[in-house]
């Protein structure tokens, strides 16, 4: 897919969780999956100082996560992930249908 809808919020807003930083920059956090477009393929950004830059974004139904997926989300289980993502967010469900967009992304330097 390379037409893209319009960005719905800020590069620097990809990820903000101190842990979910620290995942990235050991290199264990390569995606990042939000409700709306944060960023587009080759599109850089910075955490503590470090470049990342954007490989690919995709489009995907929550659903569609494995342990794979949760694990380059920075959670050791597709479980955990699930129970933390609904422990953030207040009053929701989690919907297999949802769609999401999927930010795939890479150290620099690495």
């Amino acid at each position: 897919m390379t037409d893209y809808p319009e960005r719905t919020c800020e590069i620097d807003r990809l990820v903000r969780h101190p842990k979910l930083v620290e995942a990235a920059l050991a290199g264990k956090k390569t995606q990042q999956r939000r409700d709306g477009v944060y960023a587009f393929p080759n599109e850089t950004f910075e955490l503590e100082g470090v470049p990342f830059i954007v490989t690919d974004l995709t489009r995907e139904t929550i659903g569609d996560m494995t342990d794979a997926s949760a694990q380059a989300e920075g959670y050791p289980s597709l479980e955990m992930y699930k129970n933390l993502i609904i422990k953030m967010h207040a009053g929701m469900e989690w919907d297999e249908s949802a769609p999401v967009w999927v930010h795939h992304f890479k150290r620099v330097d690495a």
